[in-house]
């Protein structure tokens, strides 16, 4: 059992930035990648970056691409999300996910374990 807890989220200014984090429980946590995607109203959930389990692989969606990072630290059990020049349309409840499979944390049917989500609001 993994259980995942998000912080950083708020209200920025277009061109603004923010870092979430997310803490997650339990001694396995480097067997999982990790990953972070976002929802906004009326639309499905979307994958947004993942780090494999030794963080030295990353992945983005191509609308974050050279804005957005994401990081972990195995020894304190966080992974993190530094968001650039953030834009309205990032505009979302951001997750932190968690993948026991053999691979990437990008699919949403491949996440074993969610975060209850952190708001991120980006005005105009």
């Amino acid at each position: 059992q993994v259980q995942l807890v998000e912080s950083g989220g708020g209200l920025v200014q277009s061109g603004g930035s923010l870092r979430l984090s997310c803490a997650a429980s339990g001694r396995t946590f480097s067997s999982y990648a990790m990953g972070w995607f976002r929802q906004a109203p009326g639309k499905e959930r979307e994958f947004v970056a993942a780090i494999s389990r030794n963080g030295g692989n990353t992945y983005y969606t191509d609308s974050v691409k050279g804005r957005f990072t994401i990081s972990r630290d195995n020894a304190k059990n966080t992974v993190s999300l530094q968001m650039n020049s953030l834009k309205p349309e990032d505009t979302a409840v951001y997750y932190c996910a968690a993948d026991g499979r053999p691979g990437a944390a990008t699919l949403v049917a491949g996440i074993d374990y969610w975060g209850q989500g952190t708001q991120v609001t980006v005005s105009s």
